[in-house]
């Protein structure tokens, strides 16, 4: 097993040739671009990440206009990446950092952990790559490098093998170059010791990686125990008004989909027309039930019905409070939507062009 010098020195060195330096965050490395990608890269490969933080960018350049930004604005930004608690508090961060720090992103590792939705790992990622200061991290990619180098037993999520992986990541954090470093054990996880298929061939670690050496890659790290997810049903109604709008409503803050627009729920049980009366003021003829979809998330699997009617209801009639909007779906405006939404509105924008087109065909025809 090498010296914790030269376990840096390898990767260094690979990095210098091999690494990736073309990343947008690596571009202008800032602390809040940093922290922006790194918020954005929890649970989310590179690739997926690099569209949403461009577009982020352009519309959020700074931390002032991060704060300044309407929750609505930014969830519209995250819409598609998931994990929307983290754009939540991402945007609480940047209110807390413009009303706190005078817009000035903090520079010491603890004003940084303080901020909602930052961890040991990311504040460490966030402080090397932008200041170079010298904290070690531990995301997934370098869980997977030291568990295997060193064949750490055990699931990464138990307290006794993080600690293990965390006394690791500290002991070859080297004192200088600490944000090439970084960069470099991070980049060796996601592009040659990756989950499925390691390039250890490549690898400037194989000499004496323990799990190649005993040919456990495949086993290492431990995977996280098997549990089979629990299904869960919901129907969603979307009710459309005579203007061809379709009633929408915000989450609550907490739970799934939290502080995102969404169709109204109908609890189990309750009649539709009686839920239309009671969400719109109005009744309802139902028009078609539309086939199931399943979206899963990391705990369960949720079964939506969409439930397609209208109402004799006029847009801009119904609203009490400022949480239910007729929405047009032909309009873009800046709101925030789950993914499973945006498909149904998507769906609903084509009904509607679909009806609209035999509308007009069947009156011509009536006309000759």
């Amino acid at each position: 097993m090498s010296e914790p010098a030269d376990f840096s020195e390898r990767l260094l060195a690979w990095h210098a040739q091999c690494g990736r330096k073309d990343l947008p965050w690596q571009l202008e490395p800032t602390p809040y671009r940093v922290w922006v990608s790194e918020i954005m890269l929890q649970q989310t490969r590179v690739s997926t990440v690099i569209p949403f933080y461009n577009r982020f960018m352009e519309r959020f350049p700074d931390v002032r206009a991060l704060a300044r930004a309407s929750q609505d604005q930014v969830l519209h930004h995250w819409s598609g990446l998931g994990y929307y608690a983290r754009a939540r508090n991402l945007h609480a961060a940047a209110q807390r950092i413009v009303d706190q720090n005078a817009g000035v992103f903090p520079e010491n590792i603890e004003a940084v952990l303080d901020l909602p939705g930052v961890g040991r790992s990311t504040a460490g990622a966030i402080l090397s790559l932008a200041c170079g200061q010298r904290h070690p991290i531990l995301d997934g990619n370098v869980k997977r490098v030291l568990a295997r180098y060193h064949v750490v037993e055990g699931w990464p999520g138990r307290s006794d093998v993080l600690a293990t992986l965390w006394t690791l990541a500290e002991s070859y954090t080297p004192r200088k170059r600490v944000a090439a470093y970084t960069q470099a054990i991070m980049d060796l996880g996601a592009t040659l010791c990756s989950r499925g298929r390691p390039a250890c061939a490549r690898c400037p670690l194989q000499d004496d990686c323990r799990a190649r050496l005993s040919g456990r890659q495949s086993e290492l790290p431990a995977p996280r125990p098997k549990k089979e997810l629990p299904v869960r049903s919901v129907t969603l109604l979307l009710l459309c008004n005579e203007q061809d709008e379709v009633l929408l409503e915000r989450r609550p803050p907490a739970g799934i989909w939290g502080g995102l627009w969404s169709f109204p729920e109908l609890a189990g049980g309750v009649d539709a027309a009686a839920g239309s009366r009671e969400i719109a003021g109005a009744g309802m003829h139902r028009i078609e039930t539309w086939p199931v979809m399943r979206h899963t998330f990391t705990h369960f699997h949720l079964d939506i019905t969409p439930l397609l009617a209208r109402t004799g209801c006029a847009g801009g009639r119904v609203m009490e409070g400022v949480d239910r909007v007729w929405y047009n779906t032909r309009q873009s405006t800046e709101r925030g939507f789950a993914a499973p939404v945006k498909k149904l509105l998507r769906r609903l924008s084509a009904w509607q062009e679909e009806r609209e087109s035999h509308d007009k065909n069947r009156a011509l025809r009536e006309t000759r």
